[in-house]
């Protein structure tokens, strides 16, 4: 039976990683975007053409798209949005166009994803990324000075915000600012204060249920046009799994996944399975989650958190902290068996290790990396993550 198809996360060679670094590591390809091109613009074919030549001249694939994003009008449910979904739907045929066939893509309401620290030292010595809802809170009622913003947090919150913000000194408070503001994959500049600030307050006013119509609408309209190119939409989950600045998370939970599952029934609507995103909280059965939904997992990011007290959490090493890995290999495993019988779907699902520490001589370069995309780090991660399937297969073959 196939191995997953293993591959890596590359920003482009300003990032610090080159794709003849990423063939050296064994992987069969690379998961990226035309990130030059705005969010709500057509992907043109001339320009997915030369990224995947580029690629390919290094003798490596493009295996997924990660992300096509999706414009704020669509997510806010603006007037303008059709236009905007012509518009992706454009870029989903350039891509069939080039036999690239499986895109992962997130609905999250204000930034892709939200860390406090992206320098949180382990004791290792390795840096990692942390989120700290204190850190949160703080940010957003003594730096952003977001009107009513401690209705959202209570007085014991507002409390220990104010103590950790009076705390800071102005290098610590920089760092806040910069981990929070870091803008989106495959740029380096810093979202504005006043543009998140402005952004933060319109999605504001805007309810769960509201927001979870708004992808509906994207689905419906979407979905059976890749089904008819026959390319595979992996959403990707929210990241964290719950409230951030007081915004709803609508793809988070067992509930949530089987809601945009029901949508648009179609092998065409999947997701992105992350194992960190929704691990980042206890109630989420990761091994329940791929057992129901296996057969619409396009596309998998393994990594690991240790959840902490008062819901800090910090990414840690693959194999370590709160997540069950192995068992969460062992239902992958499961899952592509399955495919394999049944002859539906494609048993060698692409898999990135998500994120990875900075540590030896990466330190050295650190500032080059994209967060969370250091290179010796995600290398050890997919070494181990290749030797936890290998030694799972052995297992499930033998019966030992």
């Amino acid at each position: 039976m196939q191995y997953l198809k293993k591959t890596l996360r590359w920003f482009g060679p300003s990032f610090g990683v080159s794709l003849k670094d990423i063939k050296e590591l064994g992987v069969a390809g690379v998961v990226t975007a035309c990130h030059q091109v705005p969010i709500g613009e057509v992907w043109s074919s001339k320009i997915i053409r030369e990224l995947k030549g580029e690629i390919e001249s290094n003798g490596l694939e493009w295996s997924v798209v990660e992300s096509v994003n999706i414009h704020k009008a669509i997510k806010y449910g603006l007037p303008e949005r059709d236009i905007y979904i012509r518009n992706y739907i454009e870029t989903l045929k350039n891509l069939a166009e080039n036999d690239i066939n499986v895109v992962c893509y997130n609905f999250m309401q204000l930034i892709d994803w939200t860390r406090t620290n992206l320098y949180y030292e382990l004791p290792t010595g390795a840096i990692s990324l942390l989120y700290d809802p204190v850190a949160i809170a703080a940010f957003d009622l003594f730096i952003l000075k977001r009107d009513r913003a401690e209705e959202v947090y209570g007085v014991p919150m507002v409390q220990k915000a104010e103590h950790y913000y009076n705390a800071l000194d102005k290098q610590e408070l920089e760092r806040l600012k910069s981990a929070i503001l870091a803008g989106m994959p495959g740029s380096k500049e810093a979202i504005a204060l006043t543009d998140f600030r402005s952004t933060l307050e319109e999605v504001s006013k805007i309810e769960k249920p509201d927001l979870r119509e708004n992808l509906a609408y994207f689905l419906k309209a979407v979905i059976p046009e890749a089904e008819k190119l026959g390319v595979k939409m992996a959403l990707h989950p929210d990241d964290p799994p719950f409230p951030v600045f007081g915004i709803p998370r609508i793809a988070s939970t067992y509930d949530d996944l089987k809601f945009i599952l029901d949508c648009v029934p179609s092998s065409s609507n999947g997701l992105t399975f992350c194992s960190g995103s929704l691990g980042a909280v206890s109630t989420n059965d990761l091994v329940k989650i791929i057992h129901d939904f296996g057969s619409q997992i396009h596309f998998l990011h393994l990594r690991n958190v240790s959840r902490e007290q008062d819901g800090r959490f910090y990414e840690a090493a693959h194999l370590d902290g709160s997540l069950p890995m192995a068992k969460i290999m062992v239902a992958i495993v499961e899952e592509q068996r399955k495919r394999h019988m049944s002859g539906e779907g494609d048993v060698g699902i692409p898999i990135r290790p998500d994120h990875g520490h900075v540590l030896l001589d990466d330190k050295k370069r650190k500032d080059e990396f994209y967060s969370g995309y250091s290179l010796i780090g995600r290398a050890i991660g997919m070494a181990e993550l290749y030797g936890l399937e290998k030694g799972i297969r052995e297992m499930l073959i033998t019966g030992t």
